[in-house]
């Protein structure tokens, strides 16, 4: 019974964990079922992104979490995706990092995901709005609005990718 519990222990540790991890992944191609690739309007994008802030505003950071009652970084960002941009994308900040084309910090369009560097193991993602500001879940006040010229995520920026197209 002690090894049955202590598996499961194990096991749960490990699902949450994958939240906003970093483990090696191979390449995996999330760009199908992409409804806006086509005939991409940055204006539908944008306010179908701000309805999700509004609806998620202020919900709590959770490591592993995917609900109201709690969430990260990617699993906000992948049903943010799901939910308003119609695209699947995988649950993980290792495996978000690995969609689409990677572009520089002047040609951010609205619905990039944006990467940031935060630990030596650890990453962040939040998805871009526009006027250099993007959505996130901040371990300190949930679900958020920030600006990418705000001295810490400035310093911490990774990368960006472009995952619409």
């Amino acid at each position: 019974m002690k090894f049955f519990i202590l598996k499961f222990i194990i096991f749960t540790l490990i699902l949450i964990l994958q939240g906003c991890s970093t483990k090696t992944i191979s390449d995996i191609d999330y760009s199908k079922n992409n409804k806006l690739s086509n005939n991409l309007d940055y204006n539908e994008i944008y306010n179908n992104l701000l309805t999700q802030y509004k609806d998620w505003k202020g919900v709590k950071y959770r490591y592993g979490g995917y609900s109201k009652n709690g969430i990260d970084c990617s699993a906000f960002v992948q049903k943010t995706y799901k939910d308003k941009l119609f695209v699947n994308i995988p649950r993980t900040t290792i495996l978000q990092k690995e969609l689409g084309k990677e572009v520089d910090i002047d040609n951010l369009a609205t619905g990039d995901l944006i990467f940031f560097k935060t630990g030596f193991k650890t990453n962040h993602v939040g998805i871009y709005l526009k006027n250099g500001k993007f959505m996130h879940v901040s371990t300190k006040k949930g679900v958020i609005i920030s600006r990418l010229d705000n001295p810490y995520y400035s310093k911490h920026l990774w990368k960006i990718k472009r995952v619409l197209h």
